[in-house]
Order: structure tokens, then sequence, then C-alpha cells
């Protein structure tokens, strides 16, 4: 017969391990997200598939914040993140240690998720724009590849904290994530 596990039978890791333990080469980049709504639901996405961390840009919220608690769940305690005002000084400190820069974003050259080459031996930066107005213009020239997710119905996109997820376990499968 099928039970729920209970949350002692999970066996997650604690703060201190989660702090010890090797990420996967992921950071996310959230640029004037300003929902906090959709911040903790990032950082709970990002504890659950070990992302090394979260870079907060522009207008986005920042932790403690009982707004961001409420759909984080405590993971602004596990996952590191830091704040940059500006988005293309965030995306050069990541191009400085050798990381891909990814858009996520409708483009003239974006190409769909399924069709991109995730490269295991290669470290990846998601960026993931405001909820109206997508990613700032003026990091578009600076960011190496765009990437969408395919949609079939009658909306143009998908809600940042979603995609965010979607994208997330996308690389995380390629890039280590071992249960």
């Amino acid at each position: 017969m099928t039970k729920k596990l209970k949350l002692e039978e999970l066996g997650r890791i604690d703060v201190e391990t989660f702090k010890k333990t090797v990420k996967i080469p992921l950071v996310v980049i959230l640029d004037s997200v300003r929902s906090m709504h959709n911040v903790g639901a990032i950082f709970r996405t990002a504890d659950a598939f070990l992302v090394e961390k979260i870079v907060l840009c522009g207008i986005t919220p920042q932790p403690p914040h009982r707004e961001i608690h409420k759909a984080a769940l405590g993971a602004t305690e596990s996952v590191d993140w830091i704040f940059e005002e500006n988005i293309n000084t965030a995306i050069d400190n990541l191009k400085k240690e050798n990381f891909n820069i990814i858009g996520i974003e409708q483009t003239s050259t974006s190409q769909l998720i399924s069709d991109f080459e995730i490269n295991p031996e290669k470290k990846y930066a998601l960026i993931l724009g405001n909820e109206v107005d997508g990613i700032s213009d003026e990091a578009l020239d600076n960011i190496d590849t765009f990437l969408e997710i395919p949609q079939l119905g009658t909306k143009h996109s998908l809600n940042v904290s979603v995609c965010g997820g979607i994208v997330i376990w996308e690389f995380a499968k390629h890039l280590g994530i071992r249960k």
C-alpha cells in the first residue's frame, strides 16, 4: 500500500550540511524580479537542486523579509546569495569566473531549451527577468545565449518562478544532481 512519507522520513540535510555540500555549477540571476513570492520560490527551488548561489539585481527584494520567507520556507538561510545592483556588473563578474551566461527570454535569437545542449563540464548562470519587462535591455548584448521554454497555449509567458523551476531542473539534470 502506498503511503505519503513524513518529513522525518525524507532524509533531508540540515542547513549546516547543505552549506558544506558540493553544489552544481549553476548560478541564478534575478534581474529586477519584483514579487517577493517569486523571489522566495526561486530560493526554494535553488535549495532543492543545490544551486551554487543566487544573484539579486536591480529592484529585486532581498531577504530577510516575511513575504520572501513565506515562499522560501527557510531556503534564504541555506542558499548563498548576493546583491549586485547593476545587472551588467553581475554578468561581468560571472564571466570572469568562466560562467556561460544564459538569458531565459523570448528574443530574435533564442532557441528552445529542448534544443540546447547542456555541457556538464561547463558552468552556467541563468538570468530570469522582471515579470512584465523581462531581462533588462542593457544586459541583452552581454548575454551569451538565449533560451525559451516551448509553450503551446494562448499565453505568451510563464510566471517567473514557474519558468525558473523548469529551467533550473533542466540544467540540474545535466549538471550532476543525484538523489
